[in-house]
């Protein structure tokens, strides 16, 4: 085996043991794995979500009722962890939808040059230039409260990040070496793209994506709050909060425990982010 085979392996284990030396990312991934463990197999035990008993309203946590009880009788654990099915896939799912539309703009912006990229930046600027939750706001509320369409307006306002971070990686790399060299030997421009530029942009896609999730979640979680997100009884967290706000006095356990959950999601996948970024920044090396 040569020594340049050799090369990308070292490099993948280098970046490996330094990623499980990190505290704080591996912190992310023990709280990851125990939100997503929960997610899928805690209402496989718990019932329904939607199940109420108004004899049991606003009840304090006990034996019965781990977390206790909201203003209608369900039990509180039941709807966070069915609540994580739903922030946890509409997380990655605002940002692999955020990811392509992005990443496709940001490399015909780069690639095609002259007025292509002007037109879009421009488009990407109109998008960046407004508050990111006003702008999900007027799209949820053009299109209708309900879980899609809060996916459809958290993901329209999170792809221009992408394709400012894609457009500034192939303008650094389309005139590297390797890139003139696969011109030469007749490749084709998408091929040129797919096979050399989007391959070594991955790291700082895989870098955004992980905040973005945490982004995405907390985004959909303050449109299901003000109403313009996932209507209940879905026990999405946001409509969660919103609907026991008024309890708060009564039953703290019942909106803190799904704004408790918002903030340990969030912060796993930014402790993840953390984690990639100083493995993968060069600066950092």
């Amino acid at each position: 085996m040569t020594t340049t085979s050799l090369k990308p392996r070292r490099t993948e284990n280098a970046a490996l043991r330094k990623l499980r030396r990190n505290s704080g990312a591996m912190l992310g991934f023990v709280l990851l794995v125990l939100l997503v463990a929960s997610a899928l197999l805690g209402p496989l035990f718990l019932g329904s979500p939607g199940a109420q008993d108004l004899a049991a309203r606003l009840s304090v946590p006990s034996a019965a009722h781990w977390l206790g009880t909201d203003q209608l009788g369900r039990d509180v654990l039941t709807r966070v962890l069915s609540g994580a099915r739903i922030s946890l896939g509409l997380g990655v799912g605002v940002m692999l939808s955020a990811l392509i539309v992005g990443s496709l703009i940001g490399l015909l912006a780069g690639l095609l040059g002259g007025w292509w990229d002007e037109a879009l930046m421009r488009l990407t600027d109109i998008f960046l230039a407004f508050p990111s939750l006003i702008l999900a706001m007027a799209i949820s509320a053009a299109l209708g409260p309900n879980l899609t369409n809060v996916m459809i307006a958290v993901a329209l306002v999170s792809w221009p990040t992408y394709a400012r971070l894609i457009r500034a990686q192939v303008l650094a790399l389309r005139e590297r070496e390797f890139v003139e060299a696969a011109r030469a030997l007749g490749s084709s421009q998408t091929r040129v793209a797919l096979r050399h530029l989007l391959p070594n942009s991955f790291a700082p896609l895989l870098v955004q994506g992980s905040f973005d999730v945490g982004s995405a979640i907390l985004t959909a979680a303050g449109l299901g709050f003000i109403g313009f997100g996932a209507q209940p009884p879905t026990p999405e967290w946001g409509a969660m909060v919103s609907e026991t706000r008024n309890y708060i006095a009564q039953a703290p356990w019942a909106s803190s425990a799904p704004a408790v959950a918002i903030l340990l999601t969030v912060l796993a996948f930014n402790l993840i982010g953390d984690g990639l970024r100083d493995v993968f920044d060069p600066r950092g090396r």
